[in-house]
């Protein structure tokens, strides 16, 4: 079943530090976001392999914008 991981703030997209077909474990950080000049790293909840990003560096997220799909 998919994980899906959602922008919990509106933020800027600091660094991307997995990439698409990434073999993840629970915790491992897949992007880290920046806002209010805080680092807010976004991590993986599942084991799975990292299938889709739906952000690059420079984004910008919304609250409850997709960010990952990991499987």
């Amino acid at each position: 079943m998919a994980h899906e991981i959602h922008a919990e703030m509106v933020a800027n997209v600091l660094n991307v530090v997995a990439r698409e077909g990434d073999t993840l474990v629970e915790g491992d950080t897949v992007v880290i976001l920046e806002s209010m000049k805080m680092e807010i790293p976004v991590l993986t909840e599942e084991n799975g392999t990292l299938t889709r990003l739906a952000v690059k560096e420079g984004d910008v997220v919304q609250e409850h914008d997709l960010i990952a799909v990991v499987e």
